[in-house]
């Protein structure tokens, strides 16, 4: 199947699960606390998603045991919900898909990167940097554009500030399945690559690391860490191309917390636009 085009109804259903997973996330941040257990996560992602007639993508997914990936600290991605405790400094990547409704449905795919408790300076550094990442990533994103475009704005700005790109894992097509065409890297020049087109829905979503880029995929053959066993973040939107720029159909109704609400939050008005419209209101 080639790269596909939606039309008016397709995102309409898109906007839909996307919201319903954008939810999901203003949801964990309301519970997490340090002495959770992600499994603890696990259980109140389905319960919370399963409510709303629809199904956590990631469940069985290849054999995924889980309905939700969390990312702890060194762990790039696909971390498995188990019974780890969080504990105060810890970072967490809580990565969520729904697929709504549970017949013939849309994929709504996004993460954040939280903080548990009072975070250390690298900690804050890597989280802060990958959250600029994907608004600098989202900024590129226009009919005519082309897929080079995200990755190069995505690396220049992590090699900026001290960190890497993790080039083993990409960004992807999302919609009526969970990873289609096109691939975005989140690395490369400007101008290369595939031209973006009005229509197109795809996910952003860098990991940066704080060391080298270099990942190991673990005997679980789902959890991946970086090989240097450095802190690493990710943040995640679904994006739909529009012929002058893009709309972000994971765009969260409300202020993260534990994420967005902390004074360093580097939120930007494409990839946090509650965040934004809240501290600009403070400010002014």
């Amino acid at each position: 199947m080639g790269v596909e085009v939606m039309n008016g109804r397709m995102l309409a259903a898109m906007r839909e699960s996307c919201q319903l997973a954008a939810r999901t996330l203003v949801m964990v941040g309301e519970h997490l606390q340090p002495g959770m257990t992600t499994e603890q996560l696990n259980t109140l992602v389905h319960e919370f998603i399963v409510s709303h007639d629809a199904y956590p993508a990631p469940l069985d997914y290849k054999g995924f045991p889980k309905s939700v990936c969390t990312s702890r600290n060194a762990v790039v991605c696909h971390g498995i919900p188990g019974d780890e405790v969080l504990e105060n400094g810890d970072i967490l990547n809580v990565d969520v898909t729904t697929y709504f409704p549970t017949k013939n449905g849309f994929h709504g795919d996004t993460s954040v990167t939280f903080y548990v408790g009072e975070p250390s300076d690298e900690a804050k550094h890597v989280v802060e940097t990958a959250r600029r990442c994907l608004e600098l990533g989202i900024a590129e994103v226009r009919h005519g554009a082309r897929i080079g475009d995200i990755g190069a704005a995505i690396q220049e700005y992590a090699h900026a500030r001290g960190c890497s790109v993790v080039e083993d894992y990409v960004g992807h097509g999302v919609g009526r399945e969970f990873h289609m065409k096109p691939q975005i890297p989140h690395y490369g020049k400007r101008g290369t690559g595939k031209r973006i087109r009005e229509g197109m829905v795809f996910t952003i979503e860098p990991m940066i690391n704080l060391g080298a880029k270099e990942t190991e995929l673990q005997d679980d053959e789902w959890t991946v860490l970086t090989a240097d066993r450095s802190l690493t973040a990710q943040f995640e939107h679904s994006i739909a191309v529009t012929r002058d720029g893009c709309e972000v159909l994971t765009a969260r109704p409300e202020v993260v917390r534990h994420c967005e609400d902390v004074a360093w939050a580097d939120v930007g008005p494409l990839s946090a636009p509650a965040a934004w419209a809240a501290r600009s209101a403070a400010a002014s």
